[in-house]
């Protein structure tokens, strides 16, 4: 008995340590976390709710298997801006409610800060991206957070948001790319056409000399490779196949999938820049597959 009380005693500590151990790395990250939460909000006040959330879902979840603490939180605080941002997306398709009350509004004061903190002109370019273009942009561009993480955080392939967060720059810059997935799409089609016809010329034409194909583990059983880099690799594994593949744009970013007769089986994520096809990520894996939400892919056929 005496034992089992001993037993219960420390194991009470671990836990008490460990969650003073994460109220420390929180408090430290604090800043950082709500400078990200205020430049994907554009609003200092649902900056700190979802800095809030933050510390319930990482109280709740932490344990010693977190390797890197500050990552960790960073992940858990982007994946609450982003259901903010989706939120409000979804929203903004809606008529505005009578009781307009209700409706969180920033005050010119806290405009007015947000402004000067981030600038007016990128304040206002930043709320016309989309949820998954502001996430990409903010993390990579102004926090430095490497593409393989971000790639984790959204669920997306390297490839769709390195292209996510290329767009999002280039609209910043004042570029017009309201119309770049239509630009590029074409390049697609001709890529999957020099496939299906076995035109090894035209691939490499279409390939950048230091294109880079990923695939995930279910993919590459499939019959390829997990990794290829170069145009001749890339277009040799491409060539002859593509045969049930068609061409579509997800989120702003041109993909390939294919669906024999209507079961998806595998997509293709890909970034263009200069007319040439850069990266390929193939998902082939179920539940990636489930988190692109092919349903908002138009047209998938």
């Amino acid at each position: 008995m005496v034992g089992r009380h001993l037993h219960d005693d420390a194991k009470r500590k671990d836990v008490t340590v460990t969650e003073h151990l994460l109220s420390e790395r929180f408090e430290a990250g604090r800043p950082r976390l709500r400078a990200i939460a205020e430049r994907m909000l554009g609003s200092r006040v649902e900056a700190e709710d979802a800095v809030q959330e933050t510390w319930l879902r990482a109280s709740r979840a932490f344990d010693d298997d977190v390797d890197n603490v500050g990552a960790w939180l960073t992940t858990i605080t982007s994946r609450v801006c982003l259901d903010v941002l989706r939120t409000r997306s979804r929203a903004a398709g809606r008529a505005v409610p009578d009781d307009a009350s209700s409706l969180v509004v920033p005050s010119p004061e806290e405009d007015a800060i947000l402004a000067d903190a981030l600038g007016p002109a990128l304040l206002v370019v930043l709320d016309s991206l989309t949820p998954a273009e502001r996430l990409a942009f903010v993390l990579h561009d102004l926090f430095g957070v490497p593409f393989d993480e971000v790639a984790a955080i959204l669920q997306r392939s390297q490839a769709a948001v390195r292209q996510l967060a290329s767009r999002a720059r280039r609209r910043v810059q004042g570029a017009d790319v309201d119309g770049d997935p239509e630009r590029e799409r074409p390049v697609v089609e001709a890529f999957l056409a020099a496939a299906r016809d076995g035109d090894f010329g035209a691939l490499v034409d279409l390939l950048d000399p230091d294109v880079v194909f990923r695939a995930d583990d279910i993919a590459a059983a499939k019959g390829g490779a997990s990794l290829l880099v170069g145009a001749g690799p890339v277009a040799q594994a491409f060539m002859g196949r593509a045969q049930a593949a068609s061409s579509a744009v997800l989120d702003g970013v041109v993909i390939f999938v294919v669906a024999p007769g209507g079961r998806l089986l595998l997509v293709v994520e890909i970034a263009v820049d200069g007319g040439r096809l850069v990266e390929l990520d193939a998902v082939a894996e179920p539940d990636r597959l489930a988190a692109l939400g092919l349903s908002s892919a138009a047209p998938i056929t």
